[in-house]
């Protein structure tokens, strides 16, 4: 369901109030920060987020407030979050499933996670001393529109892009020799590859899998969808 402007902000001061302390706000804190004029008001405000599917509450439980959804998108916890893109004949994702979810969710950009250090592996945390965050705002920023696909098959496992994976797509219509690509192929297969131009008139999409060959073909049947810019994964 859409949201109103100030549904919104009250949807976004959650996320970001969330993300910054590791739990939900108070209504005093929530009518504070909105410049709400009652506690009232704030209630209202998340009875609607929570029918509209948004958010979800434990009753008599304070700070209980979770958000399960951001618009544009899903709720985090349900298997639809997942892109489906269908499996082409050249073994990758095929944009067109994505269309309508191609716009990555203002808010989602935003959302931010506190940096606590930076770890070696086999060595202790290396400790931040001043406070840091990471935002996936850091992927998209300057970047056009970006969208995500669900990564099926094995191609691409040397370049750490496995079966499973959201990648990040900058929507584009060219790429340098050796970016990793949406490409589209004879007008209706996709296929996740690196890009490599070969001459003026030859194009080749290299797998990175030492099993698999590359695909060679005329540049005039390749047509570039977007760049990948980032890698997500969940275990």
């Amino acid at each position: 369901m859409a949201l109103t402007r100030r549904q919104k902000e009250v949807l976004d001061f959650l996320i970001h109030f969330i993300n910054r302390n590791g739990y939900s706000p108070s209504f005093e804190e929530m009518a504070k920060g909105l410049r709400l004029s009652s506690l009232a008001t704030v209630h209202k405000h998340l009875q609607v987020l929570e029918r509209k599917g948004f958010i979800q509450r434990r009753y008599n439980q304070s700070r209980s407030v979770e958000v399960i959804a951001v618009p544009g998108s899903v709720p985090f916890e349900k298997s639809r979050v997942r892109l489906r893109p269908t499996r082409s004949s050249a073994g990758g994702p095929h944009p067109a499933h994505a269309s309508s979810d191609s716009g990555l969710p203002q808010s989602f950009v935003h959302l931010e996670f506190p940096l606590l250090g930076r770890i070696a592996a086999g060595q202790p945390v290396e400790a931040i001393p001043q406070p840091e965050s990471f935002s996936l705002g850091d992927f998209t920023s300057g970047k056009g529109r970006i969208y995500v696909l669900c990564v099926k098959g094995d191609s691409m496992v040397e370049d750490h892009i496995c079966d499973g994976d959201y990648i990040l797509v900058e929507s584009a219509e060219t790429a340098q020799n050796g970016e990793i690509v949406v490409a589209l192929v004879g007008g209706s297969d996709a296929t996740l590859k690196r890009f490599f131009l070969e001459g003026r008139e030859q194009v080749r999409l290299q797998p990175a899998n030492a099993q698999m060959d590359p695909i060679i073909l005329p540049a005039a049947d390749v047509r570039i969808q977007g760049r990948v810019i980032g890698v997500l994964r969940k275990y």
